[in-house]
């Protein structure tokens, strides 16, 4: 029997599993793809484990759909930072949670004990082709840099960045004429990616707002993605499309991007909610 609380941030929905507190013996892909089935699982784009850590309050282990490991996900541990403050596993509004891409510090705003908002500092984005990774000759450049790909006989320039997982961020004006399900799952899978990628189609609203779509990489089209918007964000950011601080509109909800250019440094700011929990016997 497992013990599951299934939560969602912008539409983006996971089942948290603590490991922590109950004897497992199952393979995490295994079971992701399983509890993530929408038709004979639980239902979800991906599962958090909550393990124990020795540098942090607890250690996030995310799976996708489809069995593979993420190394972060914005949305994820923003569920997962207000799982662990309103189940008692830490009792202060600042604390930190181990990723496999680092240490992340959360904080929390809180209303009646409940958390109303959770703020997130995301850390430094990558550029270097060869640690996103791209598989490209241009990989030692330590600053932005444009890619073209070919995909349904359209060249799509696009940003290859990392925010602990790879992402390809692709300016549009006409969000509504993209075949998302088409083009996203054909540049996933686009051999300059050897770990695949994260799609972003994204348009400039204003200079304090974009609007984003996503197909994440081991999942498809998702409402929202946190590590997108800030890749999104970022690109936006350094090609002066925007400000620093932007809203990002994304299908499922809007979070808030800051990015400290000089210190090269990421704040994702947003909300998450419990959907339901309960237990389910495998």
């Amino acid at each position: 029997m497992i013990y599951f609380c299934k939560m969602q941030a912008t539409g983006n929905d996971f089942i948290i599993i603590n490991v922590m507190t109950q004897k497992f013996r199952y393979s995490y892909g295994n079971l992701a793809k399983f509890l993530c089935n929408r038709k004979y699982g639980i239902g979800a784009d991906g599962v958090i484990f909550i393990e124990k850590s020795e540098v942090a309050q607890a250690k996030m282990r995310i799976f996708n759909s489809d069995g593979t490991e993420a190394g972060m996900c914005g949305n994820g541990i923003r569920c997962l930072a207000k799982y662990l403050y309103e189940e008692g596993i830490v009792n202060t509004d600042c604390f930190k949670i181990e990723t496999i891409s680092g240490i992340k510090d959360i904080q929390l705003s809180l209303e009646n004990k409940t958390v109303s908002y959770i703020k997130v500092d995301m850390g430094n984005p990558i550029f270097e082709y060869n640690k996103i990774p791209v598989i490209f000759p241009n990989i030692l450049e330590k600053s932005l840099q444009s890619l073209e790909v070919n995909c349904n006989d359209n060249e799509y320039i696009g940003y290859p960045i990392s925010m602990g997982n790879p992402h390809f961020v692709i300016f549009e004006n006409e969000l509504d004429k993209i075949d998302l399900e088409k083009s996203g799952r054909i540049i996933e899978n686009y051999k300059y990616f050897p770990h695949k990628t994260n799609v972003e189609f994204v348009k400039v609203i204003s200079r304090n707002k974009i609007k984003m779509l996503v197909w994440e990489r081991g999942v498809g089209r998702t409402l929202g993605c946190g590590t997108g918007s800030c890749a999104a964000a970022v690109v936006s950011i350094l090609k002066e499309y925007t400000n620093n601080e932007v809203i990002v509109e994304l299908e499922g909800g809007n979070v808030k991007i800051k990015y400290d250019v000089e210190e090269n440094k990421v704040i994702l700011s947003g909300t998450a909610d419990r959907v339901f929990e309960g237990k389910i016997d495998i």
